[in-house]
């Protein structure tokens, strides 16, 4: 599964709108902040380059924790990926981090990305809990200001999920619906939202743009040519995405299908946001062998 390069570099000028015409502001100037954000929230895999005792499967593994978090608590499918970006992009900024650091780096990113999106985020101690005593309060905290700074405090990505979000509502409006309130069905979130689990996972990923990400899962599930038009990208810019996602579907298909979780707490119209963890190490193991 290895990939060799992101040939997605179509120039934010040459990615046409598909937004629709908008009551509370222009189109287009949104649609250009949002693209002006691929360019200035950089990522890329070769980030895991400059930790010589850190492995790929450390990033999964940590991943894959922080998603049995967010589900434990409840929280929201972009308060991860906001936590998996600002860690992606933390680990970029530094060198020979150890791995007894990676769990207080990945606890303070979702500390910091769940005070941003959350409106009940967890307390500080909960966090330093679920760590199982690896983590203390006062270390994340600690942390939290060394991140940050380390960020430039540039913390409003657009995510893998807040584009495929877009992308679904874009495809599934009509003349008289709303871009801000939901108008797909559930499931179909939930489906693919399991396959971008599991493809970010994979170090790999990080080769692609999030906007790519999104589109390319998309096209396993809806035709290419709505795809293109719903994000303006062109098949010549996610191809490469999409035949690198292949074997994930694969694999996910020899699995039960995700379902709809119900949670006490969570209206049923926003049960679909919350982010749940089924056994992605596992499917990634059998993603190797096969």
């Amino acid at each position: 599964n290895e990939v060799v390069s992101d040939s997605s570099d179509q120039t934010p000028e040459a990615q046409p709108s598909p937004l629709p015409t908008l009551s509370w502001g222009s189109s287009e100037d949104v649609w250009m902040k949002m693209l002006s954000k691929e360019i200035k929230y950089e990522h890329s895999k070769s980030s895991l380059d400059r930790h010589p005792s850190l492995q790929p499967k450390m990033r999964a593994m940590l991943l894959d924790w922080l998603m049995e978090v967010c589900e434990a608590y409840t929280l929201h499918r972009q308060t991860f990926y906001l936590a998996q970006d600002f860690f992606d992009r933390y680990m970029s900024s530094q060198s020979d981090v150890q791995k007894d650091q990676l769990q207080l780096i990945g606890i303070t990113a979702l500390f910091i990305s769940s005070k941003i999106e959350e409106i009940y985020p967890p307390k500080i101690t909960e966090l330093a809990y679920v760590s199982d005593g690896a983590c203390l309060a006062e270390e994340i905290l600690q942390m939290e200001l060394i991140m940050l700074k380390a960020l430039n405090w540039e913390l409003c990505p657009e995510t893998v999920v807040s584009w495929m979000k877009l992308y679904i509502q874009i495809a599934s409006l009509n003349d008289v619906t709303n871009l801000l309130v939901p108008q797909f069905p559930q499931e179909t979130y939930i489906q693919i939202t399991q396959l971008l689990d599991l493809c970010i996972l994979d170090m790999n990923s990080l080769d692609f743009k999030y906007g790519v990400l999104a589109a390319a899962a998309l096209c396993h599930f809806m035709s290419a040519d709505v795809v293109q038009k719903v994000s303006g990208l062109k098949w010549e810019a996610i191809e490469m995405c999409v035949n690198w996602m292949a074997p994930f579907v694969e694999t996910m298909m020899r699995y039960e299908s995700a379902q709809l979780k119900e949670f006490g707490q969570v209206p049923s119209e926003d049960r679909h946001n919350i982010q749940t963890h089924v056994d992605y190490l596992c499917m990634l193991v059998s993603l190797v062998l096969n």
